[in-house]
């Protein structure tokens, strides 16, 4: 798994002029043994052949063959992009495996979400079109109440995994989210339900977050950043629509194609005395609200 990554990445820095086979066994071979493996490189063109087949059957991640230069080159799309997450999970554990004292050397965040331990359950529910129930506790009520559902996805967001499901069965269809740290006691049931083809994908991709926005008219975002903010949120993307539209010394602009939500004006707040939102009013508008009610709530206490 880790020489596919490195192949993938390789040609993905190189994916205008290509690789030779030779630059490939050379990359390769500073990658084996920089990560101190003690047994010999066996890599040769069959196996390069068997790693390009593997990269496509597993992750959807095409290499072609150039023959004029003698290069092989990436082809780039979707999936390319999509795959990167499950990389570098891989290249964490990879380099969590190769510290002997994983307390002082990798350092990880100690507030964890947690349910994942029923991700596997999922997924096989998922791909099997199973119903499942489990009991699920939404944190304002803190009342569990039992749910039963056609599961259909997860996704993540902010290191939180979260179920995509109808609970609607045979009423009108209505995906559904469900954060797995509230998700406890799940049972996977022998009856199947007929999948409805949809693309739960394109569901969210006007929405910032877990919130889908399907019927709802997407606006233009124009957002400002003093340049030094500009440099974080162009090496991390707020949504996947960003564009650059300023970038110098005295600002970092930005232009975001979605529907503004909960999520989104929480993380606008992430950066409140570097941003200034320039377009639409309507947002603008919104944002400070939520600046107003945070000074409100923080005057009253300041007596304490």
């Amino acid at each position: 798994m880790l020489r596919l990554i490195h192949i993938s990445n390789l040609l993905q820095s190189k994916k205008n002029v290509g690789a030779t086979y030779d630059e490939v066994l050379k990359y390769l071979e500073e990658k084996h043994y920089s990560n101190g493996f003690d047994n010999d490189l066996a890599f040769s063109e069959k196996t390069f052949k068997r790693d390009r087949d593997l990269l496509w059957e597993l992750f959807g991640i095409e290499i072609q063959f150039k023959r004029s230069t003698m290069t092989y080159q990436i082809v780039e799309d979707e999936n390319l992009e999509q795959s990167k997450g499950v990389f570098d999970n891989l290249l964490l554990v990879n380099a969590y495996r190769q510290t002997a004292d994983h307390s002082k050397i990798m350092l990880f965040e100690k507030r964890q979400a947690s349910g994942l331990h029923n991700l596997e359950g999922l997924i096989y529910a998922i791909k099997n079109s199973k119903l499942i129930s489990f009991n699920y506790t939404k944190y304002w009520d803190g009342i569990p109440q039992r749910k039963v559902v056609e599961s259909y996805a997860v996704k993540e967001f902010r290191n939180r995994w979260y179920l995509l499901a109808n609970e609607n069965e045979g009423k009108d269809f209505f995906i559904k989210s469900y954060g797995l740290d509230r998700l406890t006691d799940l049972e996977i049931h022998n009856k199947t339900f007929k999948n409805i083809e949809t693309d739960i994908e394109k569901l969210f991709v006007n929405s910032f977050g877990i919130v889908s926005t399907p019927g709802e008219t997407p606006r233009k975002i124009v957002l400002s950043f003093d340049p030094w903010q500009g440099k974080f949120v162009k090496s991390l993307p707020i949504h996947h629509s960003q564009k650059t539209l300023v970038e110098n010394d005295e600002e970092f602009r930005i232009e975001l194609t979605l529907v503004p939500t909960y999520d989104f004006y929480q993380e606008l707040l992430t950066h409140a005395e570097r941003l200034r939102i320039m377009e639409p009013k309507s947002v603008r508008e919104e944002y400070l609200k939520f600046l107003s009610v945070a000074r409100e709530m923080n005057e009253k206490d300041k007596k304490f």
